[in-house]
């Protein structure tokens, strides 16, 4: 080994291997959105609000913010989401400057759907994951 590559190659394959397990889950998720007619980006945007939802519910730059958006491309996909009937917004009334996002009854149960397949993808790759980060932590 030079001093340039002082690391294993195991450790560069176990890292390969974890961003390939990674890929493929993305790429499961990305198919099953597309399924339910979704792009991934609305599928996230509509997961983001559920998650929210015991807490203060997320307003257009809470969503921008989770999703790595800037607040004009978040307000563009909120369009895109109420207009397919998944996402209602509502104004406080204590600030009628903030808008808060809410799932409708359509986009509560698409997202159901959804969370149902990747819970059920997750468990089965969860031991491909498991592994590798066992790995990572067992090595120095």
């Amino acid at each position: 080994m030079s001093k340039a590559n002082s690391l294993p190659l195991e450790a560069y394959r176990t890292l390969a291997d974890f961003r390939y397990a990674i890929r493929q889950y993305l790429r499961f998720s990305e198919e099953a959105a597309k399924k339910e007619g979704l792009t991934p980006r609305q599928y996230q945007a509509i997961l983001a609000i559920k998650a929210a939802e015991d807490q203060e519910p997320l307003g257009v730059g809470d969503l921008a913010r989770v999703l790595f958006l800037h607040p004009h491309s978040a307000v563009g996909l909120i369009d895109r989401l109420e207009t397919a009937g998944l996402v209602s917004r509502k104004s406080m009334a204590s600030d009628r400057r903030r808008v808060l996002l809410e799932l409708t009854q359509r986009g509560a149960s698409v997202l159901e759907k959804l969370v149902i397949t990747h819970r059920r993808e997750l468990r089965r790759v969860s031991p491909i994951f498991l592994g590798v980060i066992e790995e990572i932590s067992s090595r120095p």
